[in-house]
């Protein structure tokens, strides 16, 4: 029996004992009213994560806030079930990019745990004729962030799917969002109910330690269709918000031609390890 199925219960138990002494009736009340509410917000999220799961890809548009320097914006397409995956163009200079790409945006892929950035075109040294920088997961989020992240896990509906097991679920109420009347919930998922994401956002992983983050105070605002409009996830001083535009399933996403992919993983690792 989960935490929302004991909470229920023992208020149903008090609602009886109060009944039976003829006081506090109105109070058992409004704790069974608060625990349905929880119930129902729970039912529309589980609602809301099944349909996107099984739609499998959007197009999307998102902002990350670093907490240290000002957002980047990306837009494009995210696609999930069986390995998450995406193809978004992304803001050159918020993401301070501008010393290998001249172009206002970069092309930016994610393909098995892997990031690529399409970058101007190496003119000499050990990468010449290259124009796709590489970079693994790992660099990121240590080994065993990127395992974790493996398959569908960082997808969108994975982050949905972690709402299952936030704690204090709130449904907010009717907004507008992008001209779409949504109902807004809002949760936290704290580290001991993170499940695999522990290693990627929970204390002690690397970025825990950038970000600050022991928690993820989560809010998604779903349309009348049961499907998300906006989700956004406060990750310590990172702020991420990714807004829903199209659902559906659209063309694979792969990484680009391995003859043109400059592998720097190792070089940003060994940087790291002198940095200490």
């Amino acid at each position: 029996m989960d935490k929302r199925h004991t909470a229920a219960w023992v208020v149903c138990t008090a609602a009886a004992l109060m009944a039976t002494s003829g006081c506090g009736t109105e109070s058992a009340r409004t704790a069974v009213k608060a625990v349905d509410k929880a119930d129902q917000a729970m039912a529309a999220l589980t609602r809301a994560t099944d349909r996107t799961e099984r739609l499998g890809s959007a197009e999307v548009r998102m902002t990350t806030d670093t907490g240290t320097s000002g957002p980047i914006s990306m837009k494009g397409t995210y696609s999930w079930g069986g390995s998450y995956a995406f193809d978004v163009e992304m803001d050159t200079k918020a993401a301070n990019m501008q010393a290998v790409n001249h172009s206002p945006t970069t092309h930016v892929l994610f393909v098995d745990g892997v990031y690529y950035y399409d970058v101007d075109r190496f003119r000499s040294g050990p990468y010449q004729g290259k124009d796709w920088i590489k970079v693994d997961s790992s660099v990121l989020f240590g080994e065993k962030g990127a395992q974790a992240l493996s398959g569908d896990n960082g997808s969108p509906s994975a982050s949905m799917k972690g709402l299952k097991y936030a704690k204090d679920v709130e449904n907010l109420g009717t907004e507008t969002v992008n001209g779409r009347r949504t109902t807004h919930y809002r949760g936290v998922i704290d580290s001991a109910h993170m499940g695999k994401l522990k290693d990627v956002y929970g204390e002690g992983s690397p970025m825990s330690k950038v970000t600050g983050a022991t928690s993820i105070p989560m809010d998604v605002w779903v349309g009348s269709d049961d499907l998300p409009v906006r989700l956004k996830e406060k990750i310590g001083v990172m702020t991420v918000s990714m807004d829903f535009d199209k659902f559906g399933r659209t063309a694979t996403v792969e990484a680009p031609p391995a003859g043109r992919v400059a592998d720097l993983t190792d070089v940003i690792k060994k940087q790291q390890s002198r940095q200490g």
